[in-house]
């Protein structure tokens, strides 16, 4: 009992092949899929035109395909196959490692096989081969095996375009033995939630669904479209595929307004304060506009105050310093157009269905990752949810879910259309520690302590004997 805890992530046994119907490019030939892989050898990634079988094995398959294997001849070498006909075999590329899982990324454009390691996607390249006769067709993504179990977890298929390529001129090749990642194995425990708040998403690929492309080095910046859309108006219906092309800013300038958007603190040199003003102006972020124009009008009155190379502190004004963040209220997120997002579903990435109700809710991964640990680790750590669209509860009331996802999204509780009030909030009490969101048990306690004064419900039912009637029912 007191050993280490067993995470939970994808696990394929020898010669087999798992094939998800989530994993698959959205456009046929392109595309990019980043994962965490903990294995001796033959880490073995298959893109095909079609589903696979469980039985699957690249050895053997007839239709067309590219295979790439990481850690082959015992974990010596990097090979990738087209149609089964070895292509590419070097060693001491892209190894396995089987102490700890390790990230890497596979990307196909038109051909262009590029394979990297580390959790960012489109960065740390360690190998790149052009087929001169491409496959645009393939689609499905297969994560299979060689002679030993491998374990995947964190799979995540990410668009490609063609702006990804000219990224490659900025990084740097990884070739030849390389030094051992010391990229540990996660935690078992996550903090709770006022460990876990909006700052931890800042600028990471984890459930980001957009990225800006920054500055002439092109640097690839994720964000999350939930976050920015609520905070300002980033003109997405505009963005090409989820990317925003910002070529004239400078990285530390784009770095300080999503700073300030997840986290409601930013600093900046004094001499970059115009250049954050004009693009927080440009992206309708107004609190942190307005901030930068009392500044820069400050420095110009008492210009014995101007140090171009000082830095400038800049809060939010609903923020506390030195303290972790409350989403929604501590942060420059609109809340009423936070509900709206969620009452229209715009931008949500998954389904939430309740056994025997159906679909009560097209919600954010991120956002219930920002309240609840179960959740996060849900979304996070390998597990189904994590590349599925779609989530399915069991022995949960859809009332009462509702209710927390409603305070997710707002920060607030709402009962009062309830017809049983107490009964709901009980309900929401139990829910809320099933999920681990804290601000939501301690908010329910309080309620529940008035109506406790109350004495009664509508129904003439004590609190806790109305909860018991309506479990029964």
């Amino acid at each position: 009992m007191g050993g280490k805890k067993q995470k939970k992530f994808l696990t394929v046994a020898p010669f087999e092949c798992a094939w998800r119907k989530e994993l698959r490019f959205r456009v046929a030939g392109r595309g990019c899929v980043a994962f965490e892989a903990f294995a001796h050898n033959d880490v073995t990634v298959v893109f095909r035109e079609h589903v696979g079988s469980q039985h699957y094995h690249y050895k053997t398959d007839n239709s067309p395909n590219y295979t790439v294997v990481l850690g082959s001849h015992r974990n010596r070498r990097l090979k990738i196959e087209v149609d089964g006909k070895t292509v590419v075999d070097v060693a001491g590329v892209g190894l396995c490692c089987s102490s700890a899982f390790r990230s890497y990324w596979i990307s196909i454009y038109d051909g262009l096989i590029s394979i990297g390691k580390g959790p960012f996607p489109f960065q740390n390249p360690v190998f790149q081969w052009l087929d001169s006769n491409p496959n645009c067709k393939v689609q499905y993504v297969g994560l299979s095996s060689w002679d030993k179990h491998v374990g995947y977890r964190n799979v995540n298929v990410l668009p490609l375009t063609q702006n990804h390529i000219s990224l490659w001129k900025q990084l740097d090749y990884d070739e030849g033995e390389g030094e051992e990642d010391n990229q540990e194995e996660l935690e078992d425990g996550y903090g709770g939630y006022e460990e876990w708040g909006l700052e931890n998403f800042l600028e990471s690929w984890d459930l980001s669904d957009m990225f800006f492309v920054v500055g002439m080095e092109e640097k690839a910046v994720p964000a999350h479209k939930v976050i920015l859309e609520t905070s300002g108006n980033f003109h997405f219906s505009l963005s090409d595929e989820g990317v925003i092309h910002l070529p004239g800013v400078p990285y530390p300038i784009l770095h300080a307004l999503l700073q300030y958007i997840y986290t409601g603190q930013t600093q900046v040199l004094e001499s970059q304060l115009a250049s954050l003003r004009d693009l927080s102006l440009q992206f309708e972020v107004i609190s942190l506009f307005k901030q930068c124009e009392e500044m820069i009008e400050r420095f110009k009155l008492n210009k014995k105050l101007f140090d171009s190379g000082k830095k400038v502190e800049i809060s939010h004004p609903s923020s506390r310093p030195q303290h972790c963040t409350v989403f929604p209220s501590e942060l420059p997120i609109n809340v009423q157009k936070l509900k709206q997002v969620f009452s229209t579903g715009k931008y949500s990435d998954v389904d939430i269905y309740i056994d025997r109700h159906g679909l009560v809710a097209c919600s954010h991964k991120l956002i219930l990752s920002l309240w609840s640990t179960p959740f996060m680790k849900m979304f996070t750590n390998g597990m189904s949810e994590s590349s599925s669209s779609e989530i399915c509860l069991k022995d949960v009331l859809p009332e009462a879910f509702t209710a927390m996802l409603q305070f997710m999204y707002s920060g607030e509780v709402d009962v009062n259309d309830a017809m049983d009030k107490c009964s709901l909030l009980l309900q929401l009490l139990l829910l809320a520690d099933q999920f681990g969101v804290m601000p939501l048990h301690q908010e329910c306690c309080k309620i529940l302590l008035e109506c406790l004064s109350e004495g009664w419900s509508s129904t003439g039912r004590s609190p806790y004997e109305s909860f018991l009637y309506n479990s029964q029912v």
